[in-house]
């Protein structure tokens, strides 16, 4: 059964657009205060305003609350899910392309945290319960190396070690072009698109984001980067290598060209996170991981090798 909740607008979000405000108030995703809003089961002192109203302190706010999901994992079988890694505290696996990290509102194709169930894995159950053991997300769009706790200790130890950015995360991004300088640091930072709800932008205001890049190899069209990650905001690469204007080959969301995606095979962003190491929790010791390139972009950079 759906709650309904009445109470005034804080004076600190005050200006704010409202589903900024409704998803500060209540802890929501922007995406499910937007659904919300557009869904009519948002009031402002009584009138059904759209997303971008700015609210005021004090005005009265009515919302419907949608019912709570279920929150028991149900096993799913993924294709192409491989695991890297296994031990007692972690699990590291090679996150096939169109898998998302775990559920969530609107996502209705398969997820890691379901394929591991699927598997036998018992993971910690520390944080959200659709979240057991994810210390970290990648893009659905994006394959590579991804760790999943098993323990609760390794789920606090890892935690911390993403917030502190002691994790080494090493990706591999084809981008358009040739960036110039061929290796360097981009620090701009990130929010949510201004004009689009599943775009993020390089936004003045925005958090701090910074991604360091060098050279790998270079081809005619496009160039292959050796990408590492100081922080880890959603599609961060993938906005700062558009934002100097070499998006990554395949990524049309971002700006890249479609002729050239279509040439090399591509569906989507040519992406890949390569490598992951850190200290692992139980032992201390250094533990890296390497993950494969996928045969879709495998395929790509052979094409570019041969025209080249």
């Amino acid at each position: 059964m759906s709650e309904s909740r009445l109470l005034p607008v804080p004076d600190g979000l005050d200006g704010l657009r409202l589903d900024v405000a409704l998803a500060r108030l209540f802890g929501f995703s922007r995406t499910t205060a937007a659904d919300l809003i557009d869904s009519g089961r948002v009031t402002v002192d009584g009138q059904t305003p759209p997303r971008s109203a700015k609210v005021h302190g004090g005005a009265w706010l009515e919302v419907t609350l949608p019912q709570p999901a279920s929150t028991e994992i149900v096993p799913q079988s993924v294709d192409g899910l491989v695991v890297l890694h296994d031990d007692d505290d972690v699990v590291v696996v090679d996150k096939p392309v169109g898998v998302a990290a775990h559920p969530s509102p609107g996502w209705t194709g398969p997820t890691v945290v379901q394929g591991l169930a699927a598997m036998g894995y018992r993971l910690a159950t520390s944080g959200a319960a659709e979240r057991q053991g994810i210390v970290h997300r990648l893009d659905a769009g994006t394959t590579g190396a991804m760790v999943v706790a098993k323990s609760e200790h390794a789920y606090s130890v890892l935690k911390r070690a993403f917030k502190a950015r002691t994790v080494d995360k090493r990706y591999s991004a084809l981008v358009q072009g040739h960036p110039d300088p061929t290796s360097g640091t981009i620090d701009a930072p990130i929010d949510r698109h201004p004009g689009a709800d599943y775009k993020f932008a390089v936004v003045a205001g925005g958090r701090p984001s910074i991604t360091h890049y060098a050279t790998e190899e270079a081809f005619r069209a496009a160039t292959l980067l050796d990408v590492h990650l100081e922080t880890g905001r959603t599609h961060q690469i993938r906005v700062h290598v558009a934002a100097i204007r070499h998006p990554c080959v395949g990524d049309l969301t971002y700006g890249a060209d479609p002729v050239l995606a279509r040439r090399l095979g591509l569906t989507r962003q040519w992406l890949h996170a390569r490598e992951l190491a850190f200290e692992h929790p139980a032992t201390g010791e250094e533990l890296r991981v390497v993950s494969p390139f996928p045969a879709d972009l495998q395929h790509a950079l052979d094409l570019l090798r041969s025209e080249s």
